[in-house]
């Protein structure tokens, strides 16, 4: 994978007034470029958004980044290990709260598009939709956006109308939907959640900021019945186990990334077969309705 050059690891980049981005060292395929912790407000007390994998220097960066400024709070938009167990010795350092997504421990029996659960996140506080953390200057929203994972939130800066996105919406990739606990009826709805905000930006944690946000949301969810359709389209032609349908729907990915790939369609599955259109014996899948 080919990176852009230059990357500011470790070091803040004040990305608008009240936002500052510390990159930590953890690129990837499925991370792009590293995880992005967001640093938000430049008076008293900060927020700490997705601080990220418990590196000890990029834990040292986030708290080189805050400067004398108390951490009001420490905030996750899900508990995958790239985003959340940077909390637990941030809070300990700092004595901040951790507040944000529910606490999620689940097993996964396949391959992900990116890091298993972090066992180690313990939040002090859980937003539920809706509810707020506001400190100097700054409040931040919870925005529920379940499917990437059920505990998944974006978060809203009430005063600039940015949206801090975590893995539900980036510009770089699409979000593998990796069941039993991502759910591609729970992320179409929160897709179209997000289709009647009138967010002004979203700061995703992995890739660049995305400027068209309404554009990009709605194109996002063609994509995502463009993929039904093609799954139908697969079956159409007989039964089929996933392995089956993953080369002939992605043409051209590499194919160290076909399990993930399959994840995805095996949630498109799921989805379909809980509306009545397709039917599975053991690992082979057909439609419910003729073949």
């Amino acid at each position: 994978m080919e990176l852009p050059a230059d990357l500011p690891t470790g070091l803040a980049e004040t990305i608008e007034p009240l936002v500052r981005r510390v990159l930590a060292g953890n690129p990837s395929a499925f991370t792009y470029t590293g995880t992005q912790t967001y640093v938000v407000g430049k008076g008293a007390d900060v927020a700490v958004i997705d601080p990220g994998p418990a590196d000890p220097a990029h834990i040292e960066a986030i708290l080189a980044t805050v400067g004398d400024a108390r951490i009001a709070a420490i905030m996750c938009t899900h508990t995958h290990r790239d985003h959340s167990p940077a909390a637990a010795p941030l809070a300990a350092r700092t004595g901040a709260p951790i507040i944000g997504c529910a606490a999620l421990m689940l097993s996964d029996d396949g391959p992900r598009s990116d890091e298993a659960f972090d066992t180690t996140y313990a939040p002090d506080r859980v937003l539920a939709d809706g509810e707020s953390v506001s400190g100097d200057g700054w409040t931040l929203q919870a925005v529920a956006t379940p499917g990437h994972t059920s505990n998944h939130l974006c978060l809203a800066l009430v005063e600039s109308g940015a949206l801090f996105t975590g893995d539900h919406v980036m510009g770089w990739s699409t979000s593998v939907i990796s069941p039993p606990d991502g759910d591609m009826a729970d992320y179409m709805a929160s897709l179209a959640k997000l289709q009647e905000r009138s967010d002004r930006v979203y700061y995703p944690a992995h890739g660049p900021a995305v400027e068209n946000p309404a554009q990009l949301v709605r194109g996002m969810m063609g994509h995502r019945k463009q993929r039904e359709r093609q799954v139908l389209r697969q079956l159409e032609a007989g039964p089929q186990a996933i392995p089956d349908m993953v080369p002939q729907m992605y043409k051209g990915i590499d194919e160290r990334l076909y399990g993930a790939a399959g994840r995805s369609v095996l949630a498109h599955l799921i989805d379909l077969k809980n509306r009545g259109a397709v039917r599975h014996e053991g690992d082979v899948w057909a439609l419910t309705h003729g073949n």
